[in-house]
């Protein structure tokens, strides 16, 4: 495993992170959801994501039960705050002041922790004055219950302000969340330079595009059983967008330059993301501790230039690349 700076500060995380995104407390059981954890530590993963909002607040509790024993100070856990939790409120969405003391407080109990590393917005919020946020945010950091603060999903823009608001209450916003794969590039024309410039990195999700870069969906044929693209607790909405013949047929052609590299689709999924300097580390997720065997193959990895214009020209016009997408991860009201 190897390790990169998280933005512009001194914290190193390895380069991959484990997360339980609609594993954890939902798809899995909680004993299996343990020994995918323990293959990751055992991989040489220290940096772990997770979320209030995943499971309605039971990922953290599984991923607390599953770090306990382990030595604090060699990890480094993430968490979110902004989507509904409990019993879903009128304050119990968003990044209000309300909402943000309470659920960092709520998130410590059940990561059985007394910090996290790093604690993120999860989405922007454009009911809540981002001064507000942002002191509250500080506030969490000098209590101790934070010690970097990072956002997901944000926009070229939303993490200028955010920055300066951040720099201005003396705390640093040093990572971004966002969605990042082969077929999904809508960052790379505006946030990534603007995260350069403000030393932000990425800590990017859905490296394999929810599975369709593993090749296992095969164009014209039945979806696998069991399959995310089959998980209607959420899985099979997230993928739908890839599900057709075309970005299916185009994924199978990039199946000679994974040989080339001895790495499986999946490998070069996740190998691929790395090759971006403004990326710290790729989410990857499990369901059997046997993912994770794999995907950690991925590290270290180094793409040459000409296979990499081997990649762009098999997946062709099936990318997305508009920066504009970036808008529509964030709803535009709590209600949403």
């Amino acid at each position: 495993m190897e390790f990169r700076y998280l933005g512009n500060s001194g914290l190193k995380i390895s380069e991959l992170t484990y997360g339980n995104w609609l594993t954890h407390g939902s798809q899995v059981e909680n004993d299996t959801a343990k020994a995918c954890v323990t293959a990751a530590l055992d991989a040489g993963i220290t940096t772990f994501d997770t979320a209030d909002v995943y499971a309605n607040t039971v990922a953290e509790t599984v991923l607390g039960e599953a770090l306990k024993g382990q030595r604090r100070a060699s990890l480094e856990i993430f968490t979110k705050v902004f989507g509904p939790t409990g019993p879903k409120g009128h304050n119990d969405v968003g990044l209000s002041r309300k909402h943000i003391m309470e659920s960092i407080d709520g998130s410590l109990q059940r990561l059985q922790t007394d910090y996290v590393d790093l604690y993120q917005a999860h989405r922007f919020d454009y009911e809540t004055p981002l001064e507000e946020t942002f002191q509250a945010f500080s506030d969490v950091v000098r209590q101790g219950k934070a010690l970097y603060i990072g956002v997901s999903e944000w926009t070229a823009e939303q993490l200028r302000d955010g920055a300066a608001l951040a720099k201005e209450f003396g705390v640093q916003l040093i990572s971004n969340q966002p969605q990042y794969s082969q077929l999904w590039r809508v960052i790379e024309a505006e946030v990534v330079p603007t995260s350069r410039e403000l030393g932000i990195s990425q800590i990017v999700w859905s490296p394999i595009a929810q599975g369709v870069l593993t090749g296992k969906y095969a164009p014209g044929a039945a979806l696998p059983a069991g399959s995310r693209a089959t998980d209607e607790k959420g899985g099979a909405n997230m993928i739908k967008r890839f599900l057709n013949d075309e970005v299916l047929t185009r994924v199978q052609a990039l199946s000679p330059i994974a040989a080339e590299l001895e790495l499986t689709l999946a490998q070069l999924a996740v190998a691929w993301v790395l090759q971006n300097e403004n990326v710290a580390s790729a989410i990857i997720g499990a369901s059997r501790p046997e993912q994770v065997h794999e995907n950690v193959k991925a590290a270290g990895v180094s793409i040459p230039a000409e296979l990499l214009t081997r990649i762009d020209d098999a997946l062709g016009d099936s990318v997305e690349r508009d920066p504009a997408r970036t808008l529509e991860s964030s709803p535009k009201s709590r209600e949403a």
